[in-house]
């Protein structure tokens, strides 16, 4: 009889993917690339990366602010994991920041095992508010900056049939008056599937991990637009941790089976629309 893994990993509409447990040499060898990895769910990505075994490129957009003063903090941490790090200044809305970034990978690394789109820049406003300028700016941020970092990623990924996952979030199929980057969101989950499709020739594979509500810095000026927030049960709420551990399965052998999907870590938040009340 054949024994099944120990730990399932989550099941889903075509069935029960099994997954055995990642240890500290599951990424041994592999190079992660996380954008926007100064803080939150990204430099939770990152760390979780660096546990399993990988060395880390990290990324900042504005050099001499508190991002860089964190990723330097995060690099000094994962170094001390007995890692390699690469930390870049890059705005991946610039298409020549982007090759810098990805010249700076080439030749530290020679290699690239998973990128990881995390980098995200918004207001919080209605869409019909925002100016010329922030307009331009969400998407050249939250979609052509991404699309950017996939086109100059190629090269190294194709090499090692490497791993692309988004970090997307609920506001890409809910509505939240204050949220435009949810539009763009919405807009890379489609990006995901269309790469998934036309990569697949070159061996890589392209999912998205959607997150659920997170207590980052971005909370806190999240309440102030939905004041029901407050209200949700606290179990609703995810940790960065949590997201951090799908990206990571997505980029294992085990995930196979998985390609041009995003998966909802939101821990059933939105299953239903009455949970704000509840005690």
């Amino acid at each position: 009889m054949v024994e099944r893994p120990k730990s399932v990993i989550f099941s889903t509409a075509y069935g029960i993917v099994y997954g055995t447990a990642m240890g500290p040499d599951s990424c041994k060898n592999k190079i992660a690339l996380v954008t926007g990895s100064s803080r939150g769910i990204g430099a939770a990505i990152a760390r979780k990366f660096a546990l399993a075994g990988a060395d880390i490129v990290l990324n900042f957009r504005k050099a001499g602010g508190s991002s860089q003063a964190q990723a330097e903090k995060l690099r000094d941490e994962i170094l001390a994991m007995g890692r390699q790090v690469l930390l870049v200044q890059a705005d991946i809305s610039s298409y020549e920041s982007v090759k810098g970034l990805f010249r700076a990978v080439q030749e530290k690394f020679s290699r690239l095992d998973f990128l990881i789109l995390n980098a995200a820049k918004a207001p919080f406003k209605p869409i019909e508010r925002l100016l010329e300028r922030e307009i331009r700016s969400l998407v050249d941020v939250n979609y052509i900056g991404n699309i950017f970092c996939i086109k100059e990623s190629l090269p190294l990924l194709e090499q090692a049939s490497g791993k692309i996952v988004f970090i997307s979030s609920l506001g890409s199929r809910f509505y939240n008056p204050a949220y435009p980057l949810g539009s763009m969101k919405s807009a890379m989950e489609s990006v995901v599937r269309d790469c998934s499709e036309t990569l697949a020739e070159k061996g890589i594979s392209v999912n998205a991990v959607c997150g659920g509500i997170v207590k980052t810095d971005s909370f806190k000026v999240l309440r102030q637009y939905w004041q029901e927030i407050d209200q949700l049960p606290a179990d609703l709420f995810v940790e960065p941790e949590e997201i951090a551990d799908v990206v990571l399965f997505l980029c294992d052998p085990a995930s196979v089976g998985i390609r041009g999907q995003t998966i909802v870590v939101d821990r059933g938040l939105s299953n239903s629309l009455s949970h704000t009340g509840k005690k």
